[in-house]
């Protein structure tokens, strides 16, 4: 593959993460209430996640492929961005296609294991003992794979991801330089957030809920990082140095 036609492709991946990834979680803010519900009492998740379903699993198991993608799109940014002087990116690259991995793995949760306990919770015929027990399973799931996997490590990986790229990106001619500074401002805003992970086990803990404005500015940065790389004249694709 020419060096053209890698800067074309990676574009392309990049744009169809960003739109794969919202089709699954508008239709979770739809049908789900995501992702207030994440915070709310496990026997009102696990019976309205019951009435969703399977069309509510297969938007769980897109959701989890979806991010899956962010590994090839990580690689591919990866090959057209690497120079003798960026030794650092491939720190950045493992930590993107670490955080792909552990962020799907936290969405798969909701596809193999919360389906099973809230057949349990919901079975007419379960007892309060029963659903107690399923309570403490669905914390104990929730609280690792979900909070401390796909939530903290997975976010805090793609935050220094996000870094990393951008240090890089200052070198090369393939992208505007106010979109390298857009793209490192949202990392603060990422990291800041997690102290409402942090909340989850120390309740006493100041939170600032930056999650959210921070991911929705970072996919509007990587959304652009992949125009623009569709649009990048010809010329300015020189072999790496």
């Amino acid at each position: 593959m020419n060096r053209l036609r890698l800067v074309r492709t990676t574009g392309l991946l990049i744009i169809s993460l960003v739109v794969l990834l919202n089709i699954p979680y508008t239709l979770l803010i739809q049908n789900f209430e995501y992702d207030a519900i994440l915070r709310k009492p496990v026997g009102y998740v696990l019976t309205q996640f019951q009435a969703g379903g399977g069309g509510l699993i297969l938007t769980w198991f897109s959701f989890g492929l979806a991010a899956l993608l962010f590994i090839p799109a990580s690689v591919l940014l990866h090959q057209i961005l690497v120079r003798e002087d960026t030794p650092y990116l491939a720190i950045a690259t493992t930590m993107g296609v670490l955080s792909g991995a552990v962020q799907a793995v936290g969405l798969m949760r909701w596809v193999f294991v919360i389906p099973v306990l809230a057949n349990l919770y919901t079975d007419p015929k379960a007892t309060e003992t029963t659903r107690e027990a399923v309570s403490v399973v669905y914390q104990a799931v929730h609280q690792y794979g979900g909070v401390a996997l796909g939530e903290h490590l997975g976010q805090t990986l793609l935050a220094c991801w996000t870094l990393g790229i951008g240090l890089a990106m200052r070198h090369s001619r393939l992208l505007p330089g106010w979109l390298i500074g857009f793209g490192v401002l949202t990392v603060p805003l990422l990291l800041v957030g997690q102290s409402e992970l942090l909340a989850t086990v120390m309740p006493a803990l100041p939170v600032l809920k930056t999650t959210v404005i921070g991911f929705v500015l970072w996919e509007i940065w990587l959304l652009m990082v992949g125009v623009s790389l569709l649009r990048v004249p010809p010329q300015r694709v020189v072999p790496k140095t």
